[in-house]
């Protein structure tokens, strides 16, 4: 797997080293600080293969992290280690930088002596190394408080330790969902799907199970209840179902008890963590609408007019609007004019950005711009890049809805109504865009 593990500064000097096979030698360290940091051009691959050696490396502030092999390593698992030690790290002593590390150089190896074995990653639980690793250093245990650590390491719920209390019990449940679009000049949709995340934050006493519960097609039906249409979007009674194409959980969540009884049962973790991921490609309720109009006014000129609509209740308020359309590379000046928000000509990304703070749902808006265009002996024609947006809605354009959030805790003296929930949605721009 991993042979060696180093940690830079942004001058290349080797602040943590750590190898774990004979066949990475000293040599490997100057060979990365030479062709990735004190490279004349900026090395873009996270993957740098260097005489037969692999260098994967992530970047946290002017702090390097690489991981070294000779081997035929899964990429992802290496990346995904990474990702979870720089975690692992800020939850210890919060920013990772070079001060921080030096303060705590003798925590991080013994971090990685508990995460890495011959190269091999193992447990990277947060929750489960604070139990016998401290920020002082690792101290000496009872035989019972060993006697638990090992139960909670080996047994089956290691995300969670037992005596957790809290004067009141709450939970909050975010669903953040993230829409990808691609639309045509003439407003068909060519592409879009929405990837989702459920994110929690637990605080509550003793080992609970909570059972959570969603309008997924395939619940609604084991249910009972009929579907109407055949896109499957609404049952019976008219209720919105999303059909998910694919879904992982964490694995807090008991997957028996989801095949079975399509119901998603959990002990969850002290504190905050992700339930769920999903992704849905059918019936997304896209929150914006651009409607883009270029023409070019023989070679000097160039009109663009773009019209903003918002397709949502309107009771809601979309935030932080921001639509970027690009202009040509040999754009002199630009006139401006825009019913809402304010908009700015930026020469340094070659785009209009227009910026609104708050837009009502069922609103229309637009923006017009005379472009001036330098004259040039090139007779390549201006491609027309996408107009791309990003915004913040309160909804989740997949139609996910919570039906359900029960939490169950027979050896306390606490019941389900005695827990306060808050549940959010919250509706975010990925890659949305529209041809001109």
């Amino acid at each position: 797997m991993i042979g060696g593990l180093f940690m830079y500064n942004h001058k290349g000097e080797v602040l943590i080293s750590r190898v774990y096979r004979d066949d990475i030698g000293r040599n490997a360290v100057d060979a990365f600080r030479v062709n990735v940091i004190h490279a004349r051009q900026q090395v873009r691959s996270p993957v740098t293969n260097i005489a037969r050696t692999s260098f994967f490396h992530i970047r946290r502030a002017n702090i390097w992290l690489a991981a070294v092999t000779k081997q035929n390593v899964n990429g992802a698992m290496v990346f995904e280690f990474l990702i979870r030690f720089t975690q692992v790290m800020q939850s210890y002593f919060g920013k990772i930088n070079e001060e921080n590390i030096k303060n705590n150089f003798v925590l991080i190896y013994e971090l990685l002596d508990e995460i890495l074995d011959f190269g091999y990653p193992q447990n990277c639980d947060t929750g489960v190394l604070k139990t016998f690793i401290t920020q002082m250093g690792v101290k000496s245990q009872s035989k019972e408080e060993q006697m638990q650590i090992t139960s909670q390491v080996t047994g089956q719920i290691g995300w969670r330790r037992e005596g957790i209390k809290y004067r009141r019990n709450e939970l909050f449940l975010d669903v953040l969902e993230y829409v990808n679009l691609l639309m045509s000049p003439q407003g068909q949709v060519l592409s879009a799907h929405v990837a989702g995340r459920i994110l929690m934050k637990s605080y509550l006493s003793g080992m609970p199970e909570c059972k959570f519960g969603i309008n997924d097609k395939i619940v609604m039906e084991s249910k009972g209840t009929k579907i109407l249409d055949d896109s499957g979007s609404r049952t019976a009674s008219g209720k919105p179902v999303v059909v998910i194409d694919d879904c992982q959980f964490h694995q807090c969540v008991k997957l028996s008890k989801f095949e079975t009884e399509h119901s998603i049962s959990f002990i969850p973790p002290d504190g905050e963590f992700e339930l769920m991921r999903y992704r849905t490609t059918k019936d997304i309720s896209l929150p914006f609408r651009v409607i883009p109009l270029v023409r070019e006014v023989g070679r000097t000129r160039m009109e663009v007019k773009a019209v903003l609509k918002s397709n949502f209740k309107p009771s809601l308020l979309g935030q932080k609007i921001e639509v970027k359309i690009p202009t040509p590379l040999n754009t002199a000046g630009v006139q401006l004019l825009c019913l809402k928000g304010k908009a700015k000509y930026k020469a340094s990304d070659n785009a209009i950005v227009w910026k609104i703070k708050r837009m009502a749902g069922m609103k229309e808006t637009q923006l017009s711009a005379e472009i001036d265009l330098l004259e040039t002996d090139t007779k390549k024609k201006w491609t027309r890049p996408p107009i791309s947006m990003n915004f913040e809605v309160p909804f989740a354009p997949s139609g996910f809805k919570v039906r359900y959030l029960k939490v169950f805790e027979p050896k306390l003296n606490y019941s389900d109504h005695d827990v306060v929930k808050w549940v959010r949605y919250i509706g975010r721009s990925g890659l949305y865009e529209t041809r001109c």
